[in-house]
């Protein structure tokens, strides 16, 4: 189990994190984590690093909110959660790796956070590629978003932690609804955030190489998308329909159709989904 870091709270579930404490234990002994900084509200964790990278901010800034007022996924979808009640934590990175290869980056802290999560008991998770966490049953618990500015990349990560069945959209869910009980948020946060480290290291000193460093292999252990049927709409507003064969060196879904093998970059589609069942 992650370790649990002391609350001053009456209401566990919705504790506030205790900034100070949780940036002593991340950053001691750390290779990569340099700072934490705990803020009430912001407008967008992303955001806000992207505006500290243009400033030189080191790699290992690590921004997290209690609340987020305007949040968003992939493709500018809105992300919105209850003050309290989730993990939104963005994190600054400056990989030294090919360029091509940065499209590892949002799967490689899907393999992390699904890791830590994994560790809540009661709760079973999946990858959809390129950037959600899912529960057993499908619904989302959490979204990853990496953006791209000043040599930097910023990755930012939404999880659903205590948050409510009537706070959330039909398609959510939360660990404290998969789990029957109330989860430590500061636990999670850390075990995922240290994970991230030990991954990220490896793969940076392999330049990025998903195969020498174990991603790839780690991935696909936990990618639900990799060998299903599936359906992909793409931003022109057409779909294709094929198997999800595989994850290449750069992070791509490869998609076998009818027509042939199509490799797709997450900035080539809109969604993908399980094709309709039939009545």
């Amino acid at each position: 189990m992650p370790e649990t870091l002391p609350s001053t709270s009456p209401d566990p579930s919705r504790a506030p994190l205790d900034g100070r404490s949780l940036a002593a234990a991340l950053t001691a002994g750390s290779a990569l984590w340099r700072s934490l900084e705990v803020v009430p509200e912001i407008g967008s964790t992303n955001a806000a690093l992207l505006a500290a990278a243009a400033e030189e901010a080191p790699e290992g800034t690590v921004l997290v909110a209690e609340h987020q007022a305007t949040g968003r996924g992939r493709l500018d979808r809105v992300w919105t959660s209850p003050p309290g009640a989730g993990i939104t934590v963005s994190f600054l990175l400056r990989p030294d790796v090919p360029s091509a290869r940065r499209g590892w980056l949002p799967l490689l802290t899907g393999v992390a956070l699904a890791e830590a999560v994994a560790e809540v008991p009661g709760v079973r998770a999946s990858l959809k590629w390129p950037n959600d966490l899912l529960a057993a049953g499908g619904a989302k618990l959490a979204g990853i978003l990496a953006e791209v500015g000043s040599g930097a990349v910023v990755v930012g990560v939404g999880l659903n932690v205590s948050t409510r069945a009537d706070e959330l959209p039909q398609t959510g869910t939360s660990l404290a609804l998969e789990a029957g009980r109330p989860v430590d948020r500061a636990a999670v946060l850390l075990q995922f955030l240290r994970g991230f480290e030990r991954r990220y290291l490896l793969w940076a000193r392999a330049l990025g190489d998903p195969v020498s460093s174990g991603l790839a292999r780690d991935y696909l252990a936990w990618c639900s998308t990799v060998g299903a049927d599936v359906v992909v709409a793409l931003p022109d507003g057409s779909t294709l329909e094929g198997v999800a064969e595989s994850v290449d060196w750069d992070g791509r879904l490869v998609v076998r159709t009818g027509e042939g093998v199509v490799e797709l970059a997450s900035g080539d589609v809109r969604h993908v989904r399980a094709p309709a069942r039939e009545a």
